[in-house]
Parts: C-alpha cells; structure tokens; sequence
C-alpha cells in the first residue's frame, strides 16, 4: 500500500493551501467574531472549480478521488473550520444528486451546484429526530403532479445560505424506514422558509437554522430515487460526509499542532523555549502521532470508496477516532499556551470552540462505535 500522495494530489493540497492563505486566513478571526458568512470566499471556491470537485465533468464537476476530497477539506479546516463544514456539507447535499438522481435532476440541480451558481444543504435532522432519524415527523403527501410537504428540520448546515436543499421525508409511515423519501427542494419552492437561526458555541461563520416546511409543493419529479429509498439513500450518504468530517477534525488537529510548535519554540520561561521541557515535548509528540494514525485511518476509508469496496464501518472509524483525538489535540494545545490560549482572538480558543461538534454531528462519537461494533459482530 503507497501512503504517499501523487504528484497531482500534492499539487492539488499546495493550490489549496496557497488559497487559504490569500483568501480564508486573513479573514478567519474577523468572521468567527462576527458570525458572518464569506460569501466571497464561496464565490471564489466555485469560480476555481472547487464546489464540484468530486462529481463528474460533465455535471461541471473536476471528477477527483474522495482521497484528494479529504486533503482539501483538511486544508480548509486548518484554516477556518466553519468555512470547512460548509464546503463539506455543499458537497453532501450535492452528492446525493449525483448518486441517486436522473439526467434530468443532474442538469437542471447538479450542474449549478458543481459549477458555484448554487449552493447546496442535506436535511435530515429534526427536533426529535437526531440519531433515531426513524423518529422524524416531516411529510410528503403526493397531490397530481406535486409533493406536499409538511414538517420542521433543525440544526441544518447552510439552512440560512444554501438554496438547494435534499430533504428526507416520509411518503408512507406506516412502512417505518420502507416509507421514507428524498426530495429536492428549492429555496423559492412556495411553503418553504427558512427558521430560527441559531448562535453556537463554535462554527460561528457557519451558519445553522431551522427549515420551515408548511404545505410546501415542489414538483413531483423533484423526488430523487424512487419512494421508500430514503433512508438508504441518507444513510449511504452520510458515509461519505463522515469522510468529511473526519478530514475536518485532522484539519482543526493540525492547525492545534502548528501552533504549539511555533508558540512552544517563542515562549520563554526559566530563560528558555518552553518547548525544551520534556512536558511539552510529550504533549507534541502524542498530537503528531495521533493526527498521522488519524489522517491514515481516513485515507484509507476514502481509498475504499474510491474503489468502489464497502466503506461504512471504514468512515465511522475515521470519523470516531479523528474527532475524538482532534479534542484532545485542541485541549492540549490550550495548555501549552497557558492563559494566553484561553484568550479570544487567539487561534488555539477558536480551535477548541470549533472541535467539539466534530465527536456529535454526522453521528455521535457513540452512534458510531454502535456502527463499528455492529459491523464487526455481523
């Protein structure tokens, strides 16, 4: 097994760093502290062909591995792990098109998002259906040529920004998981709305809301996979998003580890860099190890898919292991600033504000050992 990157894969992790540097990095403190989404920074990531990176070029895609997909989300997160989330979710919602929609959803919905014309959100969560997605509430009701929806999403990524939106819905409840269903639905659709936005502890330029469905019609050839399919199709899906969020958490890692390095080797105490103490040291050297058994965990779980071979249990190891390990890198990292790390415009605050959600959203840290173990006494 070659676990060095190919030379388009390295050129492609230099292009990205080279634009979190010009585009995200000057701007990172500024829009945590104000909640602000970059819509700039969106415009730019489609105008460079970022927003469809792995769907296929003739959906305006470029047709890249989920490998590569994972160094560009990691590279993001070292920079601002809010515009990550975003990027990642964008690639989500649209990747479920991809999967499972017809030609005629792939150009009229896929196609916009690949190129950046649009912007793209998966929604599942609910208020009582977080884990348990069987719990879910939301409808949709077939009249003539149109589905009715009815019901309320919460904590959905991009609710606020995205104007394409792949919901799940049950068609029949009575079937329990046989009866749900996905849908694309449009920001414009009549009946939708978008809810309370909502403040968070980290993630800040990210921005999460509710979704209001009351009588919302969309047209009946905007259900993507045929009614019944949407639990499948949903829990398919979040297999690749965990890849994501795994890449993220060892983005938000090594951001943590760069800047204990560098603050390590400028802090002086007892007339020398603190990173002479073997305390220091330790702690560095466990976050290096950790982010490396990380990033190999999830390239390996992307180089599954990429191969077309089972992936599931793969991904919830990546993200279970990544996220967790990403809390404890960030924590540490605090502790080697001392209070200047408890300060906020400080990078390493935002850090361990931003990891948290990491070990909660796309499955909880204990959903997925619930997947791990069940895949593994099959």
């Amino acid at each position: 097994m070659d676990f060095n990157l190919s030379e388009d894969q390295e050129l492609i992790q230099s292009n990205m760093r080279e634009f979190c540097a010009e585009y995200v990095d000057p701007i990172a403190v500024e829009i945590d502290e104000s909640s602000r989404w970059p819509a700039e920074v969106f415009a730019k990531l489609g105008e460079m062909g970022w927003m469809g990176m792995t769907f296929p070029t003739e959906y305006g895609g470029a047709g890249l591995d989920y490998v590569t997909y994972a160094i560009v989300a990691e590279e993001l997160s070292r920079s601002s792990a809010a515009v990550c989330l975003d990027f990642c979710c964008h690639i989500l919602g649209s990747l479920v098109i991809n999967n499972y929609g017809n030609e005629q959803q792939k150009q009229k919905y896929l196609v916009p998002l690949s190129e950046g014309q649009r912007f793209g959100c998966f929604a599942i969560t609910e208020p009582g259906a977080g884990t348990d997605v069987g719990a879910l509430t939301t409808t949709a009701v077939l009249d003539g040529d149109s589905y009715v929806l009815n019901g309320v999403k919460t904590f959905i990524t991009n609710g606020p920004t995205a104007d394409t939106f792949v919901i799940l819905a049950y068609t029949d409840k009575s079937k329990g998981a046989k009866g749900m269903s996905t849908f694309i639905v449009t920001k414009d659709s009549p009946g939708f709305r978008v809810g309370d936005h909502f403040k968070k502890m980290g993630l800040r330029a990210s921005q999460t809301s509710e979704l209001i469905l009351k009588d919302c019609r969309i047209p009946r050839e905007n259900l993507l996979g045929g009614e019944g399919n949407g639990l499948r199709i949903a829990m398919a899906s979040l297999d690749h998003g965990r890849i994501g969020i795994a890449s993220q958490a060892i983005g938000i890692a090594q951001a943590a580890l760069d800047e204990s390095i560098s603050y390590s080797k400028q802090r002086i105490q007892f007339g020398k860099p603190i990173s002479k103490n073997q305390a220091i040291q330790w702690m560095i050297a466990d976050m290096e190890t950790n982010i490396a058994a990380a990033r190999f965990l999830t390239h390996y779980a992307a180089s599954l898919r990429d191969q077309g071979k089972p992936f599931g249990k793969e991904a919830a190891m990546a993200k279970l292991f990544a996220s967790e390990m990403a809390n404890k890198c960030a924590s540490k990292a605090v502790q080697v600033h001392g209070g200047y790390g408890y300060m906020r415009g400080i990078k390493v605050e935002r850090l361990l504000r931003d990891v948290k959600i990491t070990e909660i959203y796309e499955g909880t840290s204990e959903a997925m050992r619930m997947t791990i173990a069940g895949a593994a006494l099959r």
